[in-house]
C-alpha cells in the first residue's frame, strides 16, 4: 500500500497547491467539524484532506470507495461509534463536511477520479498537464469578480501578505504583513466602468475608519477597467493611502504608478 506522501491525495494536493500559488494545511482539523460522540461521549476532530487558509478553500479528494460500496473498506461487519457501518459512517462524514464547511464561510471543492485521468478502478494515470488544466477549471470562482480576487489575494501571499478575518464583513479582503494592513475592494469586468469605479471609490471611503498611517486601501480592477479607476488623479489617490491595482486576462497583477 502506498503512504499517504505517495498516494493519489497526496498528488492532488500537490496540483492543486501549483494551481492556488500556497502550500495546503493537509489534514487539517476544525474545532467546529467534528464525529460522533463515542462511548466516553468524546467527540473527535474531523480532519480536511486540504485546507488553504488564504483562500479560505478546502478540497476534499475522495476516491471510489466514498461513491461504491469497497468490500474492504466498508467493513460491514463491524460497527463505528455512529452505529452504523464504516461506509455508512464515511458517508455520514462527508455529508457533515459538505454542509459545515460552507456554513463556515469557507469554500468546499469536492474532486473525483472521474474529474481527472483515470483508469476504471479510479486510480490516477497522473497526466500532469491534463490533470492541471482540469483542476483550474474546478478550482475557478463562478464569477470573474471572483477571478480578480483570487488572483490578487495568490499575489499578496507571493509578497508576504497573510490574508485575515475583514474588520467589516463586506470587504472583499484584508491581509496584514508586519505592521502593515490592506483593506481591498474588487471589481470583476461591467459594462458600467466609471459608475462602478466611483462606486468603488466610495466602498474605500467608507471604511476609513481609522486615522492608522500604517492601514493602506487597495482598489483591484481588472485591466479593462484601469481607464476608469485613473480618473481619480495619482496625488489625490496617494493623499487617500489608497493603491490601484490590475488584473490582466492571464491572472497577473500590475500595481498601477502612484
Amino acid at each position: 500500500m502506498a503512504s499517504r506522501e505517495d498516494s493519489d491525495e497526496a498528488y492532488v494536493v500537490g496540483l492543486c497547491n501549483r494551481v492556488l500559488g500556497e502550500e495546503a494545511l493537509t489534514q487539517h482539523k476544525f474545532d467546529w467539524l467534528l464525529g460522533d460522540p463515542g462511548a466516553g461521549g468524546r467527540q473527535v476532530r474531523l480532519p480536511v484532506d486540504a485546507y488553504w487558509p488564504g483562500h479560505r478553500l478546502v478540497v476534499e479528494y475522495r476516491e471510489l470507495q466514498h461513491d461504491q460500496p469497497v468490500p474492504h473498506s466498508y467493513k460491514p461487519d463491524r460497527l463505528t461509534v455512529s452505529g452504523v457501518h464504516r461506509g455508512e459512517q464515511r458517508a455520514l462524514y462527508d455529508a457533515r463536511r459538505d454542509t459545515e464547511i460552507p456554513a463556515h464561510g469557507l469554500r468546499l471543492v469536492v474532486v473525483r477520479p472521474a474529474d481527472l485521468d483515470a483508469d476504471g478502478r479510479g486510480r490516477l494515470r497522473r497526466s500532469e498537464e491534463a490533470d492541471l488544466a482540469a483542476l483550474r477549471k474546478l478550482l475557478a470562482r463562478e464569477s470573474d469578480e471572483d477571478r480578480v480576487t483570487d488572483a490578487f489575494r495568490t499575489w499578496l501571499l507571493g509578497e508576504g501578505w497573510t490574508p485575515v478575518e475583514p474588520t467589516d464583513r463586506w470587504t472583499d479582503l484584508e491581509a496584514v504583513r508586519d505592521e502593515e494592513r490592506l483593506i481591498c475592494e474588487a471589481k470583476g469586468p461591467t459594462k458600467e466602468k466609471g459608475i462602478d469605479a466611483d462606486i468603488a471609490y466610495g466602498q474605500l471611503l467608507r471604511r476609513m475608519t481609522s486615522q492608522d498611517a500604517r492601514i493602506r486601501y487597495a482598489l483591484v480592477v481588472p485591466s479593462s477597467s484601469v481607464r476608469a479607476v485613473e480618473r481619480v488623479p495619482a496625488h489625490v489617490r496617494a493623499l487617500l493611502r489608497i493603491d490601484v491595482y490590475e488584473v490582466t486576462d492571464d491572472n497577473g497583477v500590475r500595481p498601477l504608478p502612484a
